[in-house]
């Protein structure tokens, strides 16, 4: 079954219903004491830390997208939910970070967020619905109509200055941090560091401060970010014109058969194409 323009639009406004009503959830929860637990993941603290407004918000989340499974007999990816391979059978599943971001939610700062996309069998994100809960922010986009900042039409602004690396806080432990950074200063110049925000903010803010990139290398090791993290922001990154790839170029495997993780080919996410080449001719130990 392949979804029409009208059906598309449907399934957008339960995701961006979704995602807005579970951000309002954990805004109101921010400064409440919280559980903190832990679960089986990558190597990173981020990839195992979890809370209970982690399965508060996905409750919320299936509740208000259960009728869109029934209507259109669609499959179901959440990072709190055993993964049960029927995104391998439906034509299209909804992928879902009902918190994503963790670590800043529960040390309170920005980068933080709710994150669903509806994703095909091949791995393509239709829809993507991303809202920051700290200042309310949603940004949404459909295959083929665009992107959207707060339900406006959204483009890429005239590029600064400045570049941004936007990070995860454990590039900057990595063996290869000094090497990879001395590289990019003799390719593009100084630029300031983002490095506290959770993968889908981390996108978003690649969009708001242009010129600007997030990547992560190929690893032999589970983690680099699961499915969950990259399908709602590759789909507006797509609509916007901006680079969402894996980090040697190939589209996102997003309906990846052997696990939910992003390790094995790593992801690329530039303003520009241009930057992408920069970040691809990285000398990497």
């Amino acid at each position: 079954m392949k979804l029409s323009s009208n059906q598309l639009q449907e399934l957008c406004n339960y995701a961006i219903e979704a995602a807005s009503k579970a951000g309002q959830l954990i805004a109101q929860k921010s400064k409440v004491h919280l559980s903190v637990n832990k679960k089986n993941g990558g190597e990173s603290l981020a990839s195992q830390v979890f809370t209970e407004v982690d399965l508060a918000s996905e409750k919320l989340i299936l509740e208000i997208l259960q009728p869109t499974i029934n209507k259109y007999d669609l499959a179901l990816l959440s990072e709190e939910t055993t993964d049960d391979k029927s995104r391998f059978e439906k034509d299209y599943f909804w992928c879902i970070d009902p918190l994503d971001g963790t670590l800043p939610f529960i040390e309170q700062t920005d980068g933080y967020s709710v994150s669903i996309a509806l994703v095909d069998k091949n791995g393509m994100a239709h829809i993507g619905a991303i809202f920051n809960p700290v200042d309310g922010t949603i940004y949404h986009a459909i295959k083929g109509f665009g992107a959207f900042k707060n339900h406006q039409k959204w483009s890429l602004g005239a590029p600064d200055k400045d570049y941004t690396l936007i990070c995860d806080r454990s590039f900057l432990k990595s063996k290869n941090y000094t090497t990879i950074t001395n590289q990019l200063r003799l390719r593009i110049g100084d630029y300031k560091i983002i490095s506290h925000g959770g993968a889908a903010m981390n996108a978003m803010w690649i969009l708001e401060n242009g010129p600007a990139f997030y990547f992560k290398q190929p690893k032999t090791k589970n983690g680099g970010g699961s499915l969950w993290d990259y399908a709602a922001s590759s789909c507006i990154f797509n609509e916007i014109e901006a680079y969402a790839k894996s980090f040697n170029g190939d589209n996102l495997d997003l309906n990846r058969k052997d696990s939910t993780f992003m390790n094995h080919k790593g992801i690329c996410y530039t303003s520009s194409n241009e930057l992408a080449l920069v970040i691809q001719n990285l000398v990497i130990a």
